[in-house]
């Protein structure tokens, strides 16, 4: 793999050392992040069969990590404003690391979700400190290259994670699929204390304490309404007070953004047009995009009986097609530009989704692969592509800000992807059991189509841009604007 070398000029030896190592120390961080979750969703069933509880049960173990995400991502500007962005990114290694530990002796269901939090708060910084120091670190016209830099290692995560998990709980304990996180936490903080730069933003303004208190608790709540919902029985008067609950508290929260001088997230961005199709187009696609690496294991293990090792072994091609797909984005973008190939591409992610209703028993396994193949290569370039649209526009004081919500937006649809396939998916079996193949298969190829179906309606958010927006990141420009 080539060096991320971007084309400009500088006489500082530092700040050329940084530019070529930095992209490699935000790769560890989010290789071991996209590790721990391809593991963890292909050892569901295991997992479940250890805890005595039912697999659909264990997307508290996945959602307590992604709400958790989610709710202290909102932070992690302001920290890296105030701390500086090697600090931050410190903290954010060593607390995942321990969450990791923290996962692998846990003895029941809830040690290991309140683990999963710890887990998640040490993510909730990584990322989006991360892409703060590429975004202070390169130049714009350089972001593309850096970022895509940045995914391509990250992407052995998910290309060894489900063959890792399935190898590790069939001749190991399930917890060595949190354990094995321990090693690559160490590489982190020691790359970290090299090569991480220290940028600091203006901070004149104290923490938005009520801003967090409002959205986390409304977020949180909203999310939590989503997993007993599809779960528990509860009373429908309770569920749908909590609903409204969350949403009161999330209005709360708005109506509190636009009165104060430095909101935890500034809605103000939002006005940029590129930066608000970015975060909403990618929250809709992701709600379908997200659901499938939960939704996927059940089908391969429970129903059609393959073993985790040979379950991890059929979405493979998922990784292997990103990667491959990372190395022609830059020339996909500059050649047809974010809109065309955002449009096009949400229709194919979601007849992909939809393709998998077809796959059950009896499915040859190169029509799995070939499916998981080309999922892996659409979804790669859908990311980079609603990333890299994310920034722009947004200038470099904008950096912390647009990097916190564009984060925000992207775990909170993680979350609520797993959510909502969870939830469809109990929806269709109805009171039948969960184990059986039979009610099984016919209630995931549903939720497929569901998942696929609202993919689909997202790409209509992507056509309200114009020809030549994201030119700055892509160089993409046409003769003619709409």
């Amino acid at each position: 793999m080539s060096d991320p070398v971007i084309p400009l000029v500088t006489t500082d030896p530092a700040l050329e050392t940084t530019r070529r190592y930095l992209p490699w120390v935000v790769a560890v961080a989010l290789f071991m992040q996209q590790l721990d979750g391809t593991i963890v969703n292909t050892a569901v069933p295991t997992i479940a069969a250890s805890l005595k509880v039912t697999p659909l049960s264990l997307k508290s173990v996945l959602t307590s990590y992604t709400i958790a995400i989610a709710v202290f991502i909102p932070l992690s500007g302001w920290l890296a404003d105030h701390f500086g962005t090697k600090r931050v990114f410190g903290f954010a290694i060593a607390m995942f690391t321990l969450g990791s530990l923290a996962c692998g002796i846990s003895l029941n269901l809830p040690m290991l979700v309140a683990s999963r939090v710890m887990q998640g708060i040490g993510a909730a910084f990584m990322m989006p400190v991360g892409r703060i120091a590429l975004l202070r670190t390169f130049p714009k016209s350089g972001i593309l290259r850096a970022m895509n830099f940045v995914i391509i290692p990250a992407l052995l995560g998910p290309l060894l994670g489900p063959l890792m998990g399935g190898v590790i709980v069939h001749v190991l304990p399930w917890r060595w699929i949190f354990l094995i996180n321990l090693p690559f936490g160490i590489l982190g903080l020691w790359l970290m204390r090299r090569y991480m730069p220290d940028h600091r933003g203006k901070v004149s303004e104290p923490l938005d304490t009520w801003g967090f208190i409002l959205f986390g608790a409304g977020i949180a709540l909203l999310s939590w309404v989503l997993e007993i919902f599809g779960e528990h029985r509860m009373n429908t008067v309770w569920v749908g007070g909590f609903a409204l609950l969350s949403f009161a508290l999330l209005g709360g929260y708005a109506w509190h953004a636009r009165r104060v001088s430095d909101p935890l997230l500034a809605v103000s961005l939002f006005k940029i047009r590129t930066f608000r199709v970015s975060v909403a187009g990618g929250f809709v696609t992701r709600l379908g995009i997200s659901g499938m690496p939960f939704l996927l294991p059940l089908l391969y293990q429970l129903g059609m009986g393959f073993q985790p090792w040979q379950a991890g072994l059929l979405v493979m091609p998922q990784a292997l097609a990103a990667i491959g797909m990372k190395l022609l984005v830059e020339r996909i973008l500059a050649r047809f530009g974010h809109k065309k190939v955002l449009v096009a591409n949400t229709l194919v992610i979601g007849l992909m989704i939809s393709a998998f209703s077809q796959v059950g028993p009896g499915t040859p396994v190169w029509v799995i692969l070939l499916f998981s193949f080309m999922q892996g290569s659409v979804s790669a370039l859908q990311f980079t592509a609603m990333n890299t649209l994310a920034y722009a526009d947004t200038t470099d004081e904008q950096a912390s800000d647009a990097s916190t919500i564009a984060s925000t937006g992207q775990q909170l649809s993680i979350s609520f992807g797993i959510a909502f396939a969870s939830l469809v998916t109990a929806w269709f079996l109805g009171g039948i059991e969960r184990s059986d193949p039979a009610a099984l298969i016919p209630a995931l190829h549903r939720a497929y189509l569901l998942l696929g179906a609202v993919s689909i309606v997202s790409a209509v958010t992507f056509l309200t841009l114009k020809r030549n927006d994201g030119a700055d990141v892509s160089g993409h420009v046409e003769a003619t604007e709409e």
